[in-house]
């Protein structure tokens, strides 16, 4: 039995979302026990599904460490002690990002080694059914070379436990492709790579080929991951748009749309993160899912099976191992 904690509290979207999402998501896996932490009010609904924790504190989203420490009763807080104490497998939010890491990294602690835990999600490639592994997406502000070249380590073993892939191609996101090219703290992290022999190291990669389908892992620093991840959300989202318009003109336009719309069904689904869901805290001691902070239903009950899927693959002891053997 996966046994997931769950902050109820904190999204853009109310809690409203995240009780529907968990109704359904029990509906479909009879294998899952789920607690939740929220305003008991507000959790209703759940009573007699899930175990349902009072804790009436919001962290807000633009709250620092010290402030998140302080409020013990939070439903982020409370989840994530939660967690610890009745030995669950996962705990999911979908409110701050920083309250979040802060949070766990004092509750949960780092795997020993790890130097700072790393914002990692799959991100669709133009190969159907091929995921790239990018990391870090926004667990921080900025990154040394040497912990760059960490989470290449990290994510390259979340690729080989969760997709399977047999010595992931991995790449360092640069503005060129040369091995010159870069930061400071990027050509800092291609000379660990390549003086180390790590296994799989392809050198550095430009965004606008991230997503091509030849990479299996890109790693960066969090500002500029959290830029491509937004920036990556955000041209998919006019894409579509432009697409939906485009068919709408006028009824030609319409007809093609008959001949094309399950391809087009298909390119939506690919490109939709809320089919992602959620972004796992790598480096952190336990299955530490953050959703997307506008999380709907959708979007939350995808973060609750990365939860189930994360948990049945063992990703953290696996990371572990890695590092042990490194």
């Amino acid at each position: 039995m996966v046994k997931i904690v769950v902050d109820a509290m904190g999204g853009d979207n109310g809690s409203s979302v995240v009780v529907s999402a968990i109704k359904q998501f029990l509906k479909d896996n009879n294998d899952v026990e789920i607690t939740v932490c929220g305003k008991k009010e507000e959790l209703s609904e759940l009573e007699g599904k899930c175990v349902v924790i009072d804790a009436p504190d919001i962290v807000p989203m633009e709250a620092g460490a010290l402030e998140v420490m302080r409020l013990k009763n939070s439903s982020m807080n409370v989840a994530i002690r939660t967690m610890k104490e009745i030995k669950a497998d996962a705990v999911v939010s979908c409110g701050s990002t920083g309250g979040f890491l802060s949070a766990a990294t004092i509750n949960l602690k780092l795997i020993p080694g790890v130097k700072r835990a790393a914002l990692v999600a799959p991100f669709p490639t133009k190969i159907k059914g091929k995921n790239v592994v990018i990391l870090d997406i926004g667990a921080n502000n900025e990154n040394s070379g040497e912990e760059l070249a960490q989470f290449a380590l990290m994510g390259k073993l979340y690729s080989e436990s969760v997709y399977g892939v047999k010595q992931p191609k991995t790449y360092l996101l640069s503005n060129g492709a040369e091995e010159g090219k870069g930061a400071p703290e990027v050509k800092e992290a291609y000379k660990i790579l390549k003086e180390s022999g790590f296994e799989g190291f392809s050198g550095n990669i430009e965004a606008r080929y991230a997503l091509s389908g030849e990479a299996d892992v890109v790693v960066a620093d969090g500002f500029s991951g959290n830029i491509f991840l937004k920036a990556t959300e955000g041209m998919a989202k006019i894409m579509s748009g432009m697409i939906k318009s485009a068919f709408k003109k006028n009824l030609w336009s319409k007809i093609g749309y008959l001949h094309v719309r399950k391809g087009m069904k298909e390119m939506s689904e690919t490109l939709d993160y809320k089919n992602t869901g959620g972004a796992m805290l790598l480096g952190i001691n336990g299955n530490v899912i953050k959703a997307h902070g506008s999380s709907d239903e959708v979007a939350f009950y995808s973060a609750l099976r990365v939860a189930k899927v994360l948990t049945e693959k063992s990703v953290v002891e696996q990371i572990k191992k890695g590092l042990e053997n490194a």
